[in-house]
């Protein structure tokens, strides 16, 4: 970047850069050591010289010059400011909402929740820079997701996953914003004074010698009405009023005027002709395929090295062996309890068993101290075993690309669990048979850039753990209405 001289010291458009990412949280689980690290981090960054400042995000140590920034939903309340006065407070991560789990419900942050925060922020915090997280969705393709996170990542942003516009958040921040930077000259050059206008209600006013700007906070849980330079204003619950010229309202942070947005599905083609479909089975391994043996269970994560989300386990077993009679069946874990056991009883063949079991991951961990000690796979075995024969896995068929440009989505609701590919392109997990306590999927519809297909004869592969039907499949695009 800096031989492309895209830094603003060299009049490009980069104005900050960020060393590390959140290592507070693990710091002190490699005590002198973690410490000793931020320090290193932080001289490398600087010696870089590129001329614009480092951050480092949720780091309360982060040393000169490198600036110590929040990341949350409340840094108007949670932040306890830089560690240095010559810092400014920085905002790196409001978060729009949160990463959705298989076997959860979507989080739903309102729109006036979000603009009630980043104006406190601004004025309680002397805040001077706020970066939404994340202000566009995106979709998490392949195997990229990280453990039981859904392919669709922060759709409820204020653009959403296919880049539609979320209303009202998106309008509603628009709006935030234009009354903000009206305040601009107050902000950054007036000086600030607060006062208390009721029990929880404060007015934060910025004069400079030509300008003023007022900001009236109610952070109770009723509406009200207060005065302010002897003028009564409404003020509704938990909402911060916006005042260029300190009179007269430009916004207020809880009253959302735009209309909410609906996004429909609607079906273009259906792939309910089995006439279209080509079926695989898995062959199941046995002992005698296997080309990597040892005598105790393998860590999945460091013998599959991140190239599949499956491995088989497979032994042999005498039908007179005193364990015999516990056999595991299917089970799978979540996103707060990973490790599961399951048994059933079932019968074995005379003499000699082969049994095969297949362990599936959901994604590698992304987060806490000594990743590299992290494992997956089987940690305890008796006797184990799975039956797949009667199971069709690999499903095949092609389609052609819906006309305009719509997002496309693939409606796989009629599907259990697994993975899909268009053309070669990995498309994400789906995992629609676990379902919300609501009894509804986490996610049904998966994203397919355009940019992956051609205009006619797209290929189609479905790898279905389970027993879902095909026929159910439809290719949808996305709509938005008011």
């Amino acid at each position: 970047m800096k031989s492309a001289k895209l830094f603003a010291s060299q009049g490009g458009p980069i104005i900050l850069s960020q060393i590390e990412n959140e290592y507070g949280n693990v710091e002190r689980g490699f005590q002198q050591k973690g410490f000793s690290y931020v320090r290193w981090a932080a001289q490398m960054a600087v010696g870089l010289q590129t001329g614009v400042p480092w951050v480092m995000c949720k780091q309360d140590d982060a040393p000169d010059p490198v600036i110590n920034t929040c990341n949350g939903m409340q840094c108007g309340k949670t932040f306890n400011g830089p560690n240095s006065p010559n810092k400014p407070s920085l905002w790196t991560e409001n978060w729009t909402s949160f990463y959705q789990f298989f076997g959860g419900v979507p989080y739903l942050r309102s729109a006036s929740d979000i603009a009630y925060n980043v104006a406190l922020f601004i004025i309680a915090k002397k805040g001077s820079y706020v970066n939404y997280y994340m202000y566009h969705g995106g979709t998490n393709f392949d195997r990229l997701a990280s453990p039981f996170i859904t392919t669709a990542y922060y759709d409820e942003a204020p653009l959403d996953e296919y880049g539609l516009v979320r209303q009202p958040k998106w309008g509603h921040l628009k709006e935030l914003h234009a009354a903000i930077k009206s305040c601009s000259q107050p902000l950054l050059y007036g000086t600030q004074t607060t006062f208390n206008l009721g029990l929880q209600q404060k007015a934060y006013v910025f004069r400079s010698s030509t300008e003023c700007a007022a900001f009236l906070e109610n952070s109770g849980p009723r509406d009200v009405t207060i005065k302010f330079l002897n003028i009564p204003y409404q003020l509704t619950r938990k909402s911060i009023s916006i005042l260029p010229g300190c009179k007269n309202v430009a916004f207020n942070t809880g009253k959302v005027t735009i209309q909410n947005s609906i996004r429909e599905m609607k079906p273009q083609f259906r792939f309910n002709s089995a006439e279209k479909w080509k079926v695989y089975t898995e062959a199941i391994p046995n002992f005698d395929d296997t080309s990597l043996r040892a005598n105790r269970l393998l860590d999945q994560i460091a013998t599959a090295k991140d190239t599949s989300d499956y491995m088989w386990y497979t032994f042999r077993l005498n039908h007179n062996s005193p364990n015999a009679q516990s056999v595991l069946s299917s089970a799978h874990g979540s996103h707060n309890y990973t490790s599961v056991a399951m048994e059933k009883n079932v019968n074995l063949v005379n003499g000699m068993n082969n049994i095969s079991i297949l362990s599936a991951t959901v994604g590698l961990p992304n987060s806490g101290a000594y990743l590299e000690r992290k494992v997956a796979g089987l940690s305890k075995v008796k006797v184990q075993r799975r039956d797949f024969t009667n199971y069709s896995w690999g499903y095949q068929t092609t389609f052609d690309a819906p006309e305009g440009n719509k997002p496309v989505v693939l409606n796989l609701g009629s599907m259990g669990k697994g993975l899909a590919w268009v053309n070669g392109q990995g498309i994400g997990r789906y995992w629609v048979s676990f379902h919300t306590p609501r009894g509804t999927p986490s996610q049904q519809w998966y994203h397919i850039p355009r940019s992956f297909l051609k205009a006619t004869g797209n290929l189609l592969v479905i790898l279905e753990e389970e027993t879902g039907n095909p026929l159910g499949i439809t290719l949808d695009t996305v709509y938005i209405t008011n």
